[in-house]
């Protein structure tokens, strides 16, 4: 397994991790699709944010999965950064291999390393399994989260 950040040569196969984890949310969308020129520029600007990094897991040459890292500035805390991990999506047939544990693992490293205080991220109420699975990581339920969708 390896874990590397994501390229716009990935995007095709991200749309389609993507399709799958909306599927378990609140916004499913109706079909893949290929990459829009908005997801191509969303993946630019990530990648040349030093605060963004949307990482990917390779089995065998195929991404298994992603999720991406946001470390931001803070003024709690004497002044340490925290991080959120947003996206996290493993493939359908790879769940349970152990992907999303090492993906996890990276991006709890990659905080650790740039000195956050904390690392936490959302999750659908209705994705029990995914809770269970970060509990098991050391995860937490603290906090009783909001949600506002804007339309396009």
């Amino acid at each position: 397994m390896n874990i590397r950040e994501a390229t716009e040569g990935d995007l095709p196969r991200l749309m389609e991790l993507y399709f799958q984890l909306s599927q378990l949310g609140e916004t499913p969308e109706k079909e893949p699709h290929e990459p829009t020129m908005a997801e191509c520029e969303a993946l630019q600007e990530l990648r040349s944010d030093p605060c963004s990094t949307c990482f990917v897991i390779e089995v065998d040459g195929r991404i298994e999965g992603s999720c991406t890292l946001y470390v931001l500035p803070n003024l709690s805390h004497g002044g340490r950064p925290f991080a959120i991990v947003e996206n996290v999506v493993v493939d359908e047939g790879s769940r349970g291999s152990g992907c999303g544990q090492l993906l996890m693992q990276h991006a709890e490293a990659r905080a650790r390393a740039a000195g956050c205080y904390k690392v936490a991220l959302t999750s659908n109420r209705r994705r029990a399994n995914a809770h269970r699975f970060y509990q098991r990581l050391g995860f937490a339920p603290t906090h009783h989260g909001f949600t506002k969708y804007f339309s396009k």
